[in-house]
């Protein structure tokens, strides 16, 4: 009998419904085990530098640096149009100026990081907290802006908060490409004829979920930040799409021109290898 597999996913709703079917064993396993761990997405990236998991989510900056150790499944990616990151303001009509302006950001190797980074560069003083932790953050005052992702993103202005710029839709505007925020990867050391089955598994659940969406409300429910069925359901049609079931040759040149822009700004090495699908 082989090892389980040391599967780790966010507790983000696109995630909770995509792999609903396989936590609860409704799709075949195919001879595998799974130990599975839902987490925090800079967790998630933290456990990546430290090879504590065999196939996890990553936010694509930080798999962007370890792309040589690790490889893109096909299935379980966040990647399209209008699924970009916001960037919010404690104050109205306020913009990052300078560094006596503190931005939260989710996370160092986030992808949400890295479009701050690309787009306001060297203005204000960076600190990063739990994605959760950002709007109370801006609602109290204790931060002039924060870069928000899941659920905060249909929910930001009853909470009485400023929108400063979309970074997905500036990231589409100048790239002409869908925005990849994370993706499943599998690493390099797993025998490809297992990294076959969990690419495989991965996608049965993802079809499993789509078949039957509101299968999957109690596992979603279990971690969510927001506990209203109807945002938990907008989320997973916003980031849940045809990409998610299969990258393609559409999700591979996102993944190049994000590995080109990272490059230029310098948050990843020149000599950096490019993220690779695999298959």
């Amino acid at each position: 009998m082989t090892a389980p597999i040391r599967l780790a996913i966010s507790t983000c709703p696109n995630d909770t419904f995509a792999f609903h079917a396989l936590i609860n064993q409704l799709v075949d396993w195919q001879g595998l085990e799974f130990d599975v761990q839902l987490l925090d997405i800079q967790q998630l990236n933290d456990g990546l530098f430290h090879h504590s998991f065999d196939v996890a989510k990553s936010s694509f900056h930080a798999a962007l640096v370890l792309a040589d150790q690790w490889y893109v499944l096909p299935s379980g990616s966040a990647l399209g149009f209008g699924v970009g990151p916001l960037l919010l303001a404690a104050k109205p009509n306020t913009v990052p100026l300078d560094e006596s302006q503190v931005t939260l950001c989710p996370g160092q190797h986030t992808t949400a990081t890295m479009l701050f980074r690309l787009f306001y560069p060297e203005t204000t003083t960076i600190e990063h907290t739990v994605f959760s932790d950002i709007m109370p953050s801006l609602q109290n005052q204790s931060a002039d802006f924060g870069v928000c992702i899941h659920e905060g993103r249909f929910t930001w202005q009853q909470e009485g908060l400023s929108l400063v710029e979309d970074l997905g839709s500036r990231w589409e505007s100048t790239t002409k490409q869908p925005l990849p925020l994370g993706g499943i990867l599998a690493h390099r050391s797993l025998p490809d004829n297992v990294i076959r089955r969990v690419q495989s598994v991965i996608q049965d659940s993802i079809l499993c979920a789509k078949s039957d969406p509101e299968s999957a409300l109690p596992t979603m429910r279990r971690y969510a930040q927001e506990f209203n069925d109807a945002v938990l359901m907008q989320h997973v049609d916003l980031y849940v799409n045809d990409w998610t079931v299969e990258l393609g040759n559409v999700g591979q040149a996102a993944l190049n021109e994000l590995s080109c822009r990272a490059k230029q700004v310098g948050l990843t090495k020149e000599n950096a290898s490019h993220l690779s699908i695999f298959g």
